[in-house]
């Protein structure tokens, strides 16, 4: 008896000591800051780490740096674009952001220096010399000033456009919160008396949010698009949070116009194929077919991608001095090869054994443009008809039933309107980029049924360029149907002056990581362009032209009245 009293006694004082130095070990860099006196914030550490600095100093500039900045009593909430890999999560996600009064602490504290590495290319790719733009001439402009790339859109309503600028877009929550936006140029006389400035006073990324409507995510010739892209490169980085869901890790990047945008940092290099014995669920996401595969949409002309662009981040001043996640803040550590390296949480490849790490401090990756907020522009979440099961032993249903897309074409929303043959829009995308991970898409809830399918999370295309996965085409084999301008476009990359794996790279030439593929992928482009019209061929002579081909380029389906029924 007396002995389990000792041993009860002994229990309760490791109890003690352990919540002892666990508080002692949080209230260190409080009672550190108060040692330092007033002189502190004159002489504190800089926060900005060297790579050639010792490993043991790290722990402590991060325990000072901590103590200099302060972590924030309570995050704000916001609502954010679902770029994960769970459907459910655009309900739910939201990004840690600071608190108002903190952004102008936040803009003094961070000050880059231009760096000449900062435009060094990580990676030397070997691409094919004759897939290079020829100088003088450029395929692309030829490409956007044909006919078939000139089609107008019927007049818009205000129920065709996703905000009216003069009523919806002042509840917008950065419009509301400070009209004068960082932007250089801007003077206090362009806003009108009432607080409601023009719209082109407004910053790209909210004139992109304004921009889109029941047809398209961005027009052809808005040069939004394109400016754009260059504030996901040149702006600013005020916050950085993770994403949650999905099984790796995605950072959100908050910038100094309060835009923001999601960051799929680099994991693989571009000529590192898919091992042959990976199931597509296993493979990790690439940063460059985020960018690829919004180039390769808009080259279709589909504009269902949201604006990517790939930036050279650095994971000292750009990440780890602006973040106020702890979780993400306390994963930062220095690697043997005095590299600095960082892994966050996830559900799956978040620990140092997949750790990011830098060349020394500087990392790739693909900053996507956020959509509109979903308590402002609501998105539906749509089940993939042609989804996998995403099961090691079992198929889909579409894959053992051969009259399968039958049964999809008696289903709303599949059996009106033009949802099937979007589905096949998407399809053919897919094939072209290799990607077989397509399990859920979206739409604007706004628009409805008679509305386009958004193309997000790209990250597991342009994984193979040895292999070409024809199990992707199987919607287009069964359904045998296709719009007239998909099918014209498709047969006008097909031809030597306009090939598919030129255009593509003249326009990945522009990003700022450029080359962005792999040259044997350009390749797989033209092959698998060839392998989708043969399918076509197929079933054109198996059905007849009339009956696979639907022609939405005539004057009355352009202006789309009234939603069409399927053959």
């Amino acid at each position: 008896m007396i002995l389990f009293r000792k041993f009860r006694v002994l229990i309760l004082m490791v109890f003690l000591i352990a919540c002892t130095m666990h508080i002692m070990i949080d209230l260190l860099p409080k009672l550190e800051r108060r040692a330092a006196g007033p002189s502190a914030g004159n002489s504190g550490c800089s926060c900005s780490h060297k790579p050639s600095e010792e490993p043991k100093s790290w722990g402590m500039q991060r325990a000072m740096s901590a103590a200099e900045s302060g972590w924030p009593n309570k995050h704000t909430l916001r609502i954010l674009q679902d770029f994960s890999n769970e459907p459910s999560s655009n309900l739910t996600s939201h990004s840690l952001e600071k608190n108002t009064g903190d952004k102008t602490e936040a803009f003094k504290r961070l000050e880059f220096a231009k760096d000449a590495e900062v435009q060094k290319r990580l990676i030397k790719d070997k691409s094919d010399s004759k897939n290079l733009p020829v100088k003088g001439f450029s395929r692309l402009s030829a490409l956007f000033e044909h006919p078939l790339y000139k089609v107008e859109l019927p007049p818009l309503t205000d129920d065709d456009t996703l905000f009216n600028v003069n009523t919806d877009i002042r509840f917008y929550p950065k419009a509301t919160e400070n009209q004068e936006w960082p932007r250089e140029g801007t003077e206090e006389d362009e806003y009108a008396p009432t607080g409601e400035s023009a719209a082109d006073s407004y910053p790209n990324w909210l004139r992109f949010h304004i921009g889109i409507n029941r047809y398209e995510l961005y027009s052809r010739q808005d040069p939004v698009t394109d400016e754009l892209l260059k504030d996901l490169v040149t702006q600013r980085i005020t916050s950085v949070a993770m994403k949650s869901g999905g099984t790796q890790l995605k950072l959100i990047l908050t910038f100094q116009n309060y835009g923001q945008a999601l960051f799929k940092p680099m994991k693989q290099t571009r000529e590192q194929e898919t091992p042959p014995d990976f199931f597509y669920f296993s493979d990790f996401e690439r940063h460059n077919a985020e960018i690829a595969a919004f180039h390769l949409d808009r080259i279709l002309d589909f504009r269902r991608v949201p604006p990517v662009a790939g930036r050279l981040v650095n994971m000292t001043k750009e990440i780890r001095d602006v973040t106020r996640d702890k979780k993400l803040w306390r994963t930062f550590f220095i690697s043997p090869a005095n590299n600095v390296c960082f892994y966050g949480e996830c559900s799956y490849y978040c620990s140092t054994e997949h750790a990011l790490c830098g060349k020394p401090d500087q990392i790739e990756g693909s900053l996507a443009a956020f959509l509109p907020d979903l308590a402002l522009a609501k998105r539906k979440t749509w089940r993939n008809p042609w989804r996998r099961s995403y099961h090691k032993r079992k198929k889909a249903e579409w894959e053992v039933d051969p009259d399968y897309c039958d049964e999809v074409k008696q289903t709303p929303p599949y059996d009106t309107g033009t949802r099937l043959l979007d589905i096949m829009d998407m399809t053919i995308f897919d094939f072209l980029m290799g990607n077989m991970d397509r399990h859920h898409y979206e739409t604007f809830e706004k628009f409805g049924n008679d509305t386009f399918i958004i193309h997000l999370d790209n990250g597991r295309g342009f994984g193979k360029y040895s292999h070409d996965e024809v199990s992707i085409l199987a919607p287009l084999s069964q359904c045998c149907r296709v719009k007239r301008s998909t099918h014209q476009r498709l047969q006008l990359l097909a031809k030597e002056e306009y090939k598919l794996s030129g255009l593509m790279a003249e326009s990945l030439e522009r990003d700022r990581l450029a080359p962005v593929l792999f040259g044997p992928h350009l390749q797989a482009l033209d092959r698998r362009l060839r392998l989708v019209l043969q399918v076509l061929a197929a079933c054109i002579e198996k059905e007849g032209y009339a009956s696979v081909v639907e022609d939405d380029l005539d004057e009355e389906n352009s202006r789309r009245t009234a939603p069409r029924g399927t053959r």
